[in-house]
């Protein structure tokens, strides 16, 4: 049975996102060894100043966690104990906590010397327990001759200078490849299949994701789906995961706890295995725990690999407000998600969509993120009901950033200079399809679909076109994503703008009310942006 060894300083443990993974660990039974070295120092912080207890002692809490001291200088005793722990993880599938305790001798880094922040008394303490002398030492007792281990430290040291010889003396990386292996290229790149399938009934956007989902775990084996409430007892909060646990059994489509770090984080490991983890957080409100699994790790990881090691996943979040959700189940978060460079971002408006664009977002090697507006999966909301189309065949699928004309102005109209187009995406396009049927054939309305990457180019083929432009989203207005938009379209439409580039969005409150009236007053709306285009005409 193959182990996962995870090596951790000990004042590391103190992290949320560690107890999250031995909760997982423990509730899974999952054949890891947390290998703790704990030296008593974080940088200048002491054992006695960051931490209640050691990691062995916090391990007690976790039922079902093994553990097992062992003094880290010596060498005989690690060795014993990390043979007798794998053979125990091995035999019986369990999870196990390794405490060594180690010596601190050299320097955090060069900008943090010992002698900034620890006493002499401390450093030749720790000297006493320095492993290499102990285990000369011991090789000596055991007859080993004292010639054989000079040869053996001269040809390490050897090894090392001609390493760091080689680094020195290695050529500079060329800056012109600087911005190269963000992403790793994806195998879709244009639209195929045939969206409009042969079924007669419309679907609901909830029903698409479901009917994707499915056709990809029984193409794909390595598909796996898990998040919280997706198994199946409930099949998601909004049944977007119904019936799958029962088609594809508890071992692919299965619970988590209320741990998002995990659950984003746990992707990364997944993915370095050769599976595809198909990750759900129930609400866009609760994505803030898994920031950073999200910036430090899946982001980077291509880049920093030079495309070696990019992190293969399909994250769904709920997201969008409707119905009194309230501070914590209406948030609206892309502009967040878009300052993390090195993820993708989707976000359908109608069963079509969903369906062809996440057939796209699985087969992509990289990291992406679909936002799904909860008020558009069941077409509750009036005004939705476009958001129901006819189910696309099985091999449909939308390359990532292509936008889509949702309603043209008619040619008169824009010949005679009164047209203007609306950029947005998600429920935006509802509020400008209804505030468009205001003004007979001057209205264009882009649907951007995919928020990163941009289709910058058909959004500045239309603002050219038309000369006027109002970017619409239901985030709050000031500092979003729309705003950056807007300030993109002015600079490379300067010359074709009759008017300044207008922005609509939420109040700028810092959470949606509970409160339906107040929930109102916070969202644009179509008369809202009715009111909004009339000026922009007249302009």
């Amino acid at each position: 049975m193959p182990v996962v060894i995870c090596s951790l300083g000990d004042n590391s443990v103190t992290e949320g996102e560690v107890s999250e993974a031995m909760q997982l660990a423990v509730l899974k039974q999952l054949p890891i060894i947390y290998l703790v070295q704990d030296n008593n120092w974080g940088i200048s912080v002491t054992a006695k100043e960051a931490r209640a207890m050691d990691a062995y002692e916090y391990a007690a809490g976790f039922k079902g966690l093994k553990r097992m001291r062992v003094d880290g200088s010596v060498f005989e005793d690690s060795y014993i104990v990390m043979q007798q722990v794998i053979a125990d993880v091995r035999q019986n599938r369990c999870p196990y906590l390794v405490h060594a305790s180690v010596p601190l001798l050299g320097h955090h880094t060069s900008g943090v010397r010992r002698e900034f922040y620890r006493s002499q008394e401390d450093w030749e303490q720790h000297l006493q327990n320095d492993p290499l002398p102990k285990l000369k030492t011991r090789l000596l007792e055991k007859g080993i001759e004292a010639f054989f281990l000079q040869e053996l430290e001269e040809e390490a040291q050897q090894k090392v200078r001609e390493d760091f010889d080689k680094a020195c003396n290695a050529a500079e990386p060329d800056p012109i490849t600087v911005e190269e292996h963000v992403f790793v290229p994806t195998p879709i790149t244009k639209e195929k299949g045939n969206r409009i399938g042969n079924k007669p009934d419309k679907i609901l956007m909830v029903d698409a994701a479901l009917f994707a989902l499915r056709e990809l775990m029984e193409e794909h084996p390595t598909a796996l789906l898990y998040g919280q409430d997706v198994g199946r007892l409930l099949g998601g909060v909004f049944r977007e995961t119904a019936t799958l646990a029962d088609l594809f059994g508890d071992e692919r489509v299965f619970n988590t706890a209320i741990q998002e770090a995990c659950i984003i984080g746990s992707a990364i490991g997944i993915s370095a295995v050769g599976l595809k983890p198909i990750v759900e957080v129930q609400f866009a409100d609760y994505i803030y725990p898994a920031l950073n699994q999200l910036v430090t790790e899946i982001s980077k990881s291509c880049y920093l690999s030079m495309g070696k090691y990019p992190i293969s996943t399909l994250m769904r979040i709920p997201v969008g407000a409707y119905g009194g959700g309230g501070p914590y189940h209406s948030g609206s978060i892309e502009s967040t998600l878009l300052t993390i460079k090195g993820i993708k971002i989707v976000y359908p408006s109608n069963a079509a969509d969903m369906k062809g664009l996440m057939k796209a977002a699985f087969h992509d090697p990289n990291p992406v993120i679909m936002l799904e507006h909860k008020g558009l999966y069941w077409s509750k909301v009036p005004g939705t009901e476009d958001a129901k189309t006819i189910e696309p065949d099985r091999d449909y699928i939308i390359p990532l950033g292509k936008a889509a004309v949702v309603t043209a102005a008619n040619e008169a109209a824009i010949a005679a200079g009164n047209t203007c187009c609306v950029i947005t995406y998600g429920m935006g396009v509802y509020w400008a399809k209804a505030a468009a049927n205001q003004f007979a054939g001057q209205i264009t309305i882009i649907d951007l679909r995919s928020l990163y990457p941009l289709d910058e180019a058909l959004i500045y083929e239309t603002v050219k076109q038309h000369g006027k432009c109002l970017v619409l989203t239901e985030e709050p207005q000031n500092n979003s994503f729309a705003e950056a938009l807007a300030g993109r379209i002015a600079k490379n439409c300067f010359r074709w703008l009759d008017a300044p580039v207008e922005v609509m969005g939420a109040l700028n409150v810092p959470a949606m009310p509970i409160n339906i009236a107040l929930e109102k007053a916070v969202l644009p709306n179509a008369a809202k942006l009715t009111a909004a285009l009339q000026q922009l005409l007249l302009q």
